[in-house]
């Protein structure tokens, strides 16, 4: 009992100390902040103090982590990080994630999955050789879920962007029709829109703004959206700037365009719902019916000739 009494009361005195040191701190900082004009939320310190300072060991791990993510760069080549970067844009940046640290999952999965997968089959008691087969399984599995990933958040980035493209040709046509500039109405579209397309119109004129030309930020926007009508949008864009013709005219041209392909793209999936829908009638629906309706006839038909025997 006196030694679990002595080790609270380190404990508590631990604490104490560096709660007072914690309180020090904001006291302090609320006194720069009076002086500096700075306004707070609350004077006893609110829930956007306590997110802004960090834990004690998120202080002890996040210089390390920097320091091993910045060793790791060091390794990786110039041109692989520029290939996982692109695919990385084109997917969205999943999870806020940089080309270092897709690599850094890459090799977690890689030591993870058939880590887990070897402890698996020692638990099924499969022996040695299984052990190595779901090792391998695993191994197999790393290697290809980060990049299927990719594509998967590619394909649906996509599709929403293709969704997205007729309603911001509409927007940008109506705003160059009222006067406006270019760089004005992709302002005015992101002001108004949400979305994929609203995102890399956004990015591109952060670009236009920090010096990029308005071909090398468009063509950004073609290289990070794998939709081939964009890509036809903004060359159009791209060959009317250079022979000044006018932008009006072509984006009401495109605008016609991607409505028109949408809609034979409907008609296209409306004519596949018969031959979709064929299969879960054959497997799943017409052997139920038959089940019903033919069941009871042939168990009356088993029933006679078992009574004639």
């Amino acid at each position: 009992m006196l030694y679990a009494a002595f080790c609270m009361t380190v404990t508590l005195a631990i604490y104490s100390f560096f709660v007072l040191r914690e309180e020090r701190q904001k006291l302090l900082k609320r006194r720069l902040a009076h002086i500096t004009g700075a306004v707070q939320d609350n004077a006893l310190g609110s829930e956007s103090d306590l997110e802004k300072d960090p834990s004690l060991l998120s202080r002890l791990m996040l210089p390390v982590w920097r320091e091993f993510r910045r060793g790791f760069s060091r390794t990786l080549e110039q041109r692989k990080v520029a290939r996982i970067e692109l695919k990385l844009l084109q997917a969205g940046q999943p999870f806020g994630m940089s080309p270092v640290d897709y690599r850094i999952a890459q090799l977690t999965l890689l030591i993870l999955f058939p880590g887990l997968a070897a402890a698996y089959g020692y638990v099924l008691k499969t022996g040695t050789g299984g052990m190595i087969l779901m090792g391998l399984v695993g191994l197999v599995i790393a290697l290809v879920l980060p990049g299927y990933y990719l594509k998967l958040k590619t394909k649906s980035r996509s599709k929403l962007a293709l969704r997205e493209l007729p309603d911001v040709l509409d927007l940008m046509t109506v705003s160059l029709e009222a006067g406006l500039g270019f760089d004005a109405a992709l302002s005015k579209l992101i002001s108004k829109k949400e979305g994929v397309l609203a995102g890399e119109f956004r990015r591109c004129l952060e670009e236009i703004r920090l010096g990029k030309t308005r071909r090398e930020a468009l063509t950004g926007v073609k290289e990070r959206l794998d939709v081939e009508e964009l890509k036809v949008l903004i060359s159009s864009i791209l060959q009317a700037e250079k022979l000044g013709i006018g932008m009006v005219q072509v984006l009401r041209v495109q605008s016609q365009e991607v409505r028109e392909q949408r809609k034979q793209r409907a008609e296209e999936e409306a004519m596949k719902a018969p031959i979709k829908m064929l299969f879960p009638l054959v497997l799943f629906i017409f052997p139920s019916l038959f089940i019903v309706l033919l069941g009871p006839a042939i168990i009356q038909f088993i029933q006679t000739f078992s009574g004639m025997e």
